[in-house]
């Protein structure tokens, strides 16, 4: 495993791409070009610049730009070596804004997600940001199906810990089938666990029900995926995800961990492959 710093690096470069918002039901609403560079300096800084445009695109004055100058990472957040990362709140608390942020890096493409609750923990809006390194050629894939995640996928997780505790890793398995025209059934296994759950699928919305929290995943453009409670409850735990499919038969995964007293605990990265 790399250190904080060198998995960080993996994001380095200049990034061409576009901020798109989605509503809580999976509608794309507006979208904005993007330019951000992730460049090291001298004694291992890394300076970073995000430039925003109107709807001219790139070619017109940014409408906004800001610079600021990395020497070191914040506890909020972790890397794996793949260069995908998790950041956010490490404590969700009662009348007070709640945010993540996902990151994969696969080649010359980026897929990010932020995801945004209200003061009264309802999950209110989503920021889907699609890039590619500058001067590279690498199409996007199309909104994410439900028909796409079917099947049998078998994987590994790899967990980190806020306190640096040593990465733990362990076999995956999930399954996902449909049991009726608008209903689907995933069985997901790790360790010595095994969890199944149902969802009601609605256009681009899963509704899962996950004991006394119901999850929501939208199902999103380039493949991506976004896993959150519809609102965060005090004093019990909950998780929130993103994924991203970076072929048809392989998808990778970044996983939230929060406890019941609502402190952000641990982060896990899954890459999983369809085998059936």
């Amino acid at each position: 495993m790399g250190s904080q710093w060198e998995n960080f690096k993996q994001n380095l470069g200049i990034w061409e791409g576009s901020f798109t918002k989605i509503s809580p039901v999976g509608e794309v609403l507006d979208s904005t070009s993007s330019i951000i560079s992730l460049e090291e300096e001298d004694n291992n800084k890394v300076r970073f610049n995000i430039r925003r445009y109107g709807t001219g695109g790139i070619a017109e004055t940014p409408v906004s730009e800001f610079t600021q100058i990395y020497q070191s990472l914040g506890r909020h957040l972790l890397f794996f070596d793949d260069g995908s990362f998790s950041k956010g709140n490490m404590q969700m608390a009662p009348f007070a804004e709640f945010v993540s942020e996902f990151g994969f890096v696969n080649h010359d493409r980026r897929l990010r997600l932020v995801q945004q609750f209200d003061r009264d923990s309802l999950f209110n809006s989503l920021t889907l940001i699609r890039e590619k390194r500058a001067e590279t050629i690498m199409p996007e894939q199309p909104r994410l199906t439900v028909e796409q995640l079917l099947g049998k996928w078998v994987g590994k997780s790899y967990t980190l810990y806020p306190d640096f505790r040593p990465l733990q890793t362990e076999n995956t398995t999930l399954i996902i089938k449909m049991i009726s025209d608008k209903q689907i059934e995933q069985k997901l296994s790790f360790g010595n666990q095994t969890i199944t759950s149902t969802a009601s699928l609605d256009n681009h919305c899963l509704e899962f029900e996950q004991g006394s929290l119901k999850m929501k995943l939208l199902l999103l453009p380039d493949g991506g995926s976004s896993l959150v409670p519809i609102q965060l409850k005090n004093r019990q735990s909950f998780l929130i995800e993103a994924g991203w499919l970076l072929e048809e038969n392989r998808r990778k995964r970044l996983i939230r961990y929060y406890d019941n007293q609502g402190k952000w605990t641990s982060c896990t990265l899954v890459i999983e492959d369809k085998i059936s």
